[in-house]
């Protein structure tokens, strides 16, 4: 009973059949016509215009667009949880050239603009330090909590009063979305860029960095090429992001995710070190219940040596979470 990671999950019919439809004859790159109808179907979703890209994975997907706003000279504020700071292996030093990450805390890897303040102003203006030119957030955080649209509102003020641009890692952006109420143009504020996550959200192979900055986008298609991730049959990512989208498939896939994670969080009670906003229950116990639950068949991850993370996912069996549901009480 795999609760390790949304990663694991399996593939949504939907996005098979949709690959399957796209497999005829078409232009090469993103010239077919799914590629294309992203920008509008995008648009529609938030309700602004939009440019969107397809690209393999969520590093890339990060990284292509901090790249459109950071020079290599500058710097992204991130929290220091952040995923491009603790798990993306130094792909963001990669794709931008060298350009630094400056770390911020905050409450369940959260920023505030206090806290990106607390970072920037004790830089001196000029060429001897690296000056921030973004900062990147994460929409639902490391930690599984959800910025607010007021948070996201400040965060956007902030940016924009510094002169520096403003990226969502979205990877469990349709999480997020779902735990607000279901809006995407809410759940995204006044981002330039978002990666919208669609693997962990039962995708296979493609994410979308989504610009509400046409400018940006452009930058970016250049940028894209010369990392490798223009795939010379785009239509198949085109097909599955398209797919997510249709009915909003992704936000039911997210909001089944979000429930499958509530039923454990309120078994786990004054066991849980954060808020469960979204799809990770982050859970308190020592090494021998660990150990007791995966002598039960439950798999997941030690997050450091007293607590665990359990994530779930579109497709966690209702049987599953509820097995683990009453381990959890009975610990």
């Amino acid at each position: 009973m795999k609760f390790l990671s949304d990663n694991a999950a399996r593939v949504h019919p939907k996005i098979w059949d949709a690959m399957k439809a796209a497999d005829a004859p078409d232009s090469p790159y993103d010239g077919d016509g799914l590629s294309r109808a992203l920008d509008e179907r995008f648009s529609a979703l938030f309700g602004r215009e939009c440019a969107a890209l397809w690209v393999a994975t969520g590093t890339a997907a990060n990284c292509l667009a901090l790249s459109a706003m950071v020079e290599p000279h500058g710097a992204v504020i991130c929290h220091r949880e952040a995923h491009i700071e603790m798990d993306e292996g130094g792909a963001p030093g990669f794709f931008l050239h060298g350009a630094k990450l400056l770390l911020a805390d905050g409450e369940g890897a959260k920023i505030t603009p206090e806290a990106a303040a607390k970072v920037m102003d004790p830089i001196r203006d000029g060429v001897h330090q690296v000056q921030p030119h973004a900062i990147s957030i994460t929409q639902a955080s490391e930690y599984g909590r959800v910025y607010r649209p007021d948070e996201l509102a400040a965060l956007s003020d902030f940016a924009k009063v510094r002169g520096l641009g403003l990226h969502m890692d979205g990877a469990r952006f349709g999480n997020a979305a779902a735990f607000l109420g279901g809006s995407a143009a809410q759940a995204a504020g006044n981002v330039d860029a978002l990666s919208f996550g669609m693997v962990k959200n039962g995708g296979m192979s493609a994410e979308a960095i989504v610009f509400f900055d046409p400018a940006l986008a452009e930058k970016v298609r250049f940028r894209r090429k010369r990392a490798g991730h223009l795939q010379s049959k785009g239509r198949y990512l085109a097909a599955q992001i398209l797919a997510m989208l249709e009915d909003d498939l992704w936000l039911d896939n997210a909001r089944a995710a979000n429930r499958a994670a509530a039923e454990i969080a309120a078994a786990a009670k004054d066991r849980l070190l954060h808020a469960v906003e979204a799809n990770e229950v982050f859970l308190v116990s020592t090494p021998d219940e660990r150990k007791a639950l995966r002598g039960q068949g439950f798999e997941f991850y030690d997050w450091g040596d007293d607590a665990a993370r359990l994530v779930t996912a579109w497709d966690s069996q209702e049987e599953h979470v509820s097995a683990l549901a009453r381990a959890i009480a009975a610990l």
